[in-house]
């Protein structure tokens, strides 16, 4: 999780409660971490990356918190990109791509049709012990 960091100036990490009031506080971080970074809200990829994460930590909750008490999100960017991740303690991986192959109404769906769209890209980096993953998505700026 830390090398994909490493690379990218600007960081913040967030840990939250897995409850139906994280989307919001996840969304309200990202907003203040991002202009903090000189990337304004007004830019063509923060509305659909603030509902990438949005749908990611509300899977988050509505999927792992049983496991996963907690959720933790990290936001990350340089001038030419935006990270974020979500990250819970469920063994569970979805198929990231193939919910496009799907009948493409679920949040997932959404996630990947957005990442696409915006010439990003979306991975799992699953926990060592192989009880937790972080979805990784990258969006160019």
């Amino acid at each position: 999780m830390t090398t994909r960091l490493e690379a990218l100036p600007h960081r913040h990490v967030l840990t939250l409660p897995a409850m139906p009031g994280a989307v919001r506080l996840a969304r309200e971080t990202a907003e203040q971490a991002l202009t903090e970074w000189g990337i304004g809200l007004l830019h063509p990829t923060v509305d659909p990356a603030l509902l990438i994460l949005a749908e990611l930590v509300a899977n988050s909750v509505r999927h792992a918190a049983l496991l996963s008490p907690q959720l933790t999100v990290i936001y990350a960017a340089d001038r030419d990109r935006l990270a974020l991740a979500v990250h819970d303690r469920h063994p569970y991986q979805p198929p990231l791509y193939g919910a496009l192959a799907g009948n493409g109404t679920g949040g997932l769906a959404t996630v990947m049709e957005l990442t696409l769209g915006l010439g990003g890209t979306a991975v799992i980096d699953p926990d060592s012990d192989g009880n937790g993953k972080s979805i990784w998505i990258t969006l160019p700026l």
